[in-house]
């Protein structure tokens, strides 16, 4: 077997240096946590807030639909007129 290809064994790490990268990771952890939170709830209240604004608007549209004795197709209280049914056939 070549010597060169054998794994050497890997430092060893202290104790107290292993607990302070621990907690540092733990740190960053909480910290990125944290940070989704807050991502999360600028969606939500952006999402609610924009809701409640297109819903501010009232659009309400209405429609009348008549026909008068002669057949004349009369739509939104006279804006359009078709003319009657027997001329369109």
């Amino acid at each position: 077997m070549d010597d060169n290809k054998v794994s050497k064994r890997p430092e060893t790490v202290s104790y107290y240096e292993y607990e302070e990268a621990l907690a540092r990771e733990e740190r960053h952890t909480n910290r990125w946590r944290i940070f989704a939170l807050i991502i999360f709830a600028v969606l939500v209240l952006s999402n609610v807030g924009w809701i409640i604004y297109e819903n501010s608007f009232q659009d309400v549209v209405v429609t009348e639909n008549t026909q008068d004795g002669g057949g004349t197709n009369i739509i939104s209280g006279g804006d359009l007129d078709y003319g009657s049914e027997a001329k369109n056939n």
